[in-house]
C-alpha cells in the first residue's frame, strides 16, 4: 500500500546562504555568513511520508525544487541550529539518489517561523517514537467468548407485578370493576326481591287475602277431634247422645 505525502508546515519565505567549512566542533555561527546577501530566496515546505520527513526548498512562483533535505532524526546531522541565533539552521541537502551531499544555511526573517519549524520537527519524531513503542509491545491474546460444546447459561429473571395487574384479576373474577361486588344475575333474568319490600307495580301494604273456608267442614271436625284425642278423656256424659 502506498504511503501518501502530507504537508506538515509551509513557510512562504526562507533565505539560503553559503556555509564555510567548519574548522572545529564548536558548531556553526550565523555571524560567519554573509547575512545581508542571501544566495537564494524561496519557499520552504516540510513534508512527511510515513515515518520519513524532509524539507523541500522550492521556487515561490513555479514550485520548482531547489534543494531537498531528508531528516532521519532531530536534533541530528541533517539539520542543526547555529550557536549564535535562533532564526538560522544548517541543512545537509542531497540529490535524489543520495550520492551527493552539501551543507547550506537557511534563515527566517521572523523568529516565530523558526519556532514553528522547531515544534513541527519535535512533534513528528515524538510520534515516530511512540509508534515504534506500540509496535514492539506484545499483542494481547484474543478472548474466546463463545460457548463451548454443552455449555449453558442460566439467567435469573425477577418479574414484579405491574401496576393494575391486581385490579384486572379482580375485574375478571367479579365480571365488573374491582370493589363494586356485583353478583351475577339469577338464571331467570329477574333480580331477587329483598325481604320486606313488595314487587314492582303492587302496593307496599296490600292486605293478604282471607282464608276461604273449605267446603269439606268435616275435615275440620275430624282434625279438631284428632287434636283433642291426645288429652285425657273424661267419663262419658250420659246426657249426650252419641251418634
Amino acid at each position: 500500500m502506498d504511503t501518501y505525502e502530507s504537508v506538515v508546515l509551509v513557510k512562504p519565505e526562507v533565505y539560503v546562504f553559503n556555509v564555510p567549512p567548519r574548522l572545529s566542533n564548536r558548531g556553526y555561527r550565523a555571524a560567519d555568513w554573509n547575512l545581508g546577501e542571501p544566495e537564494w530566496t524561496g519557499r520552504m515546505r516540510l513534508i512527511s511520508k510515513g515515518n520519513t520527513l524532509s524539507i523541500k526548498l522550492e521556487d515561490k512562483n513555479t514550485g520548482e525544487l531547489f534543494a531537498r533535505c531528508p531528516i532521519e532524526s532531530y536534533p541530528g546531522v541533517a539539520i542543526e541550529s547555529v550557536t549564535d541565533s535562533s532564526r538560522y539552521f544548517v541543512l545537509r541537502i542531497q540529490d535524489d539518489n543520495a550520492l551527493r551531499t552539501a551543507y547550506i544555511g537557511i534563515g527566517f526573517g521572523d523568529r516565530s517561523d523558526s519556532f514553528d519549524l522547531n515544534v513541527a520537527l519535535q512533534d513528528h519524531f515524538k510520534w515516530v517514537k511512540k509508534e515504534k513503542q506500540i509496535s514492539e509491545e506484545p499483542s494481547a491474546p484474543s478472548l474466546d467468548l463463545g460457548f463451548k460444546e454443552g455449555e449453558t447459561i442460566k439467567i435469573n429473571m425477577k418479574i414484579t407485578k405491574k401496576d393494575g395487574e391486581g385490579n384486572s384479576k379482580s375485574k375478571n373474577k367479579t365480571g365488573g370493576p374491582a370493589g363494586l361486588g356485583l353478583l351475577p344475575p339469577p338464571p331467570s333474568g329477574k333480580l331477587p326481591v329483598p325481604s320486606g319490600s313488595s314487587p314492582a307495580g303492587s302496593p307496599a301494604h296490600a292486605p293478604k287475602p282471607e282464608a276461604v273456608p273449605s267446603a269439606d267442614t268435616w275435615g275440620e271436625f275430624t282434625s279438631a277431634q284428632t287434636s283433642t284425642s291426645t288429652q285425657p278423656q273424661s267419663s262419658p256424659n250420659t246426657n249426650w247422645v252419641q251418634f
